[in-house]
């Protein structure tokens, strides 16, 4: 339905309402006009035949007067001047031949006037042929009505009159009636004017302008209904204020969590998501605010999971695991998400990725159970064979000597292992603590330093080592932490080759790092191995480790030296071919 303006509601309605006012008006002076037009008439006509009546009262037995004395009269008069006999004869006329004038016995006001009353009416005239109004009077003597005298008017000559009269009402009203529109128009818009101003101002809170304000009109109204409007946007820019202010909070927080948050309605419809959450899963961000959660992450067990926490009322708790990259491990928390009455509207899910924590606690249980079975079987030795000797073996020196023996090498095994689980947490703190003590140092004193510590070894394997560094190059370091780590590489390069062969160690030069390697001409190690060669306790050949005299520590006391100095280890090995080790540290 369309809409009309204000303003074509109003002014119309004020204009008819004053034209009708003004038509009915002008419709009643003018009637009223043209009565008092014909009332006067009908009492000119009376007096004027009442001035007559005594004049023909003393001549109207002389008949053959009659008709002059008329004439004469109407002429004076400017009437039509007619005399009637009591048989209704017409003795006289002014304006006609009385003698060929019909009978007017039957006339109704002549009929009226014989009966001693005055008569007037307004009718059609033969004679004339036109609209003329009657006023007849009787004359009479003493004692009876002897004639009747009759004074008339055409109509058309009250009819001009009264309709000059109605012409200048007639234009008076127009005259009027486009005053009363211009004022109408004035009145209007002057009572729109507060409307257009609150209609001005309720747009500009509509575009969101709430600083705006509405001039207050004069009207006690409307200037109430501005001021409630002023307040009312006053009020609204506050709140809306608050509401900007902690929406932007709740955005940081939200965005700012490191656990992923995804609220989801009863359908799975994603309400919010977060960024956390969007990188877990590496899924779009771009408005995932009502779309499915099996459009925006693609993972099944995510989806059974709020499946399930919607199917109940409590809280669930599960581990999620997913590959991307690798593997990767979220621990999924979700809560019913309500609304302000209590009902439950859907689901709010919290993920923490803990794939570092549950790696952290697979290594320590491993670690554990690998400290336990490093330590028990050199302690499963010592006791067996102390109660070997106790049971009578330390009466037979030889057999003594040797069990003694044995006993000492488990024990020196143990030592072993205990020093570099010492040395191993030492490196840790002090990483943790930056408290390693670094110094400018040349690179080939400490790897020179290094060879003679393993010559020894290496001679008894008719093993050779080459060094290639050249003197000047040096690195920030801690020189007793990284001659342990070149001896560790070392040790393991002559424990795993081949009799007379040859371990190089060369040293180069990168744009930010110092790169030193150790290649051998070993075993090698399998290419599934190499991730884990770094970890604790971790053997590619446990019997051959263990029968070489290892710890198993050895390389992850290497890793967490060269990390602690601020650089990195690689491996790179082909079974049967041999193996390289690299320590890469930053340059000064």
């Amino acid at each position: 339905m369309r809409r009309k303006k204000l303003f074509l509601q109003i002014y119309p309605s004020y204009l008819l309402i004053t034209l009708i006012s003004l038509f009915a008006a002008s419709w009643y002076a003018a009637d009223t006009t043209q009565k008092f037009f014909f009332d006067q008439t009908a009492a000119n006509l009376e007096a004027k035949a009442r001035l007559l009546k005594n004049q023909i009262a003393f001549q109207v037995s002389q008949e053959s007067n009659m008709d002059s004395f008329c004439k004469k009269a109407g002429e004076q008069l400017s009437a039509r001047i007619t005399l009637i006999s009591i048989s209704g004869k017409v003795i006289g006329d002014s304006q006609e031949n009385s003698e060929r004038m019909n009978s007017h016995s039957n006339r109704p006001e002549v009929i009226n006037a014989l009966k001693g009353e005055t008569a007037c009416s307004v009718r059609y005239s033969s004679t004339l042929r036109k609209h003329s109004m009657y006023v007849e009077i009787p004359v009479e003597n003493d004692t009876a009505v002897i004639a009747v005298i009759r004074v008339s008017v055409t109509v058309n000559s009250i009819a001009d009159q009264s309709s000059s009269v109605r012409s200048r009402i007639i234009f008076g009203s127009v005259v009027i009636a486009l005053i009363a529109a211009g004022i109408s128009f004035m009145v209007s818009h002057r009572i729109l004017r507060p409307v257009r101003i609150m209609k001005q101002g309720a747009k500009e809170f509509a575009e969101g302008n709430l600083k705006y304000r509405i001039h207050v009109p004069d009207s006690e109204d409307m200037g109430k209904l501005a001021d409630a409007m002023n307040l009312m946007a006053e009020q609204l820019d506050e709140r809306l204020r608050d509401i900007v202010r902690q929406r932007n909070e709740y955005k940081a927080v939200f965005s700012s969590m490191s656990e992923g948050i995804i609220a989801v309605d009863r359908d799975e419809y994603v309400i919010r998501m977060n960024e956390a959450a969007a990188r877990m899963f590496h899924a779009g961000f771009s408005e995932p605010e009502c779309r499915s959660l099996q459009e925006v992450i693609r993972n099944p067990d995510l989806q059974r999971f709020v499946k399930k926490a919607l199917a109940g009322e409590n809280p669930v708790e599960s581990d999620i695991v997913f590959y991307y990259n690798g593997e990767h491990i979220l621990n999924t928390h979700t809560s019913p998400l309500l609304d302000n009455d209590g009902e439950q509207i859907g689901a709010l899910v919290v993920l923490n990725d803990v794939t570092r924590l549950r790696h952290l606690e697979t290594m320590r249980r491993d670690f554990v159970s690998d400290v336990s079975h490093e330590i028990r079987t050199p302690l499963t030795a010592i006791k067996g064979f102390v109660e070997t000797l106790r049971g009578g073996a330390i009466r037979r020196p030889d057999e003594a000597e040797r069990f003694l023996e044995i006993i000492e090498r488990h024990v020196n095994r143990l030592a072993a292992i205990i020093d570099d689980l010492m040395n191993l947490s030492k490196i840790e703190q002090e990483k943790e603590g930056q408290g390693i003590q670094r110094e400018i140092c040349a690179v080939r004193d400490i790897l020179v330093t290094a060879v003679q510590v393993c010559q020894a070894k290496a001679r008894e394997k008719n093993i050779i080592f080459e060094l290639n560094c050249d003197s000047e190059i040096t690195v920030p370091a801690s020189p007793p932490l990284l001659e342990q780590a070149a001896v560790n590489l070392l040790d393991n390069a002559v424990k795993y080759s081949d009799r007379d062969s040859t371990v190089r160690i060369t040293v180069s030069l990168m744009d930010r790092e110092v790169v030193i390697a150790f290649q051998d001409h070993g075993i090698g190690i399998a290419r599934e191995h190499l991730p884990r060669v770094f970890e604790r306790f971790y053997r590619v050949d446990k019997a051959r480790s263990r029968k070489q005299g290892g710890t198993g520590l050895g390389l992850a006391i290497v890793k967490h030296i060269v990390q602690a100095h601020g650089g990195y280890v690689n491996v790179e090995s082909t079974p049967g071919k041999g193996s390289l080790f690299s320590i890469c540290l930053p340059r000064v």
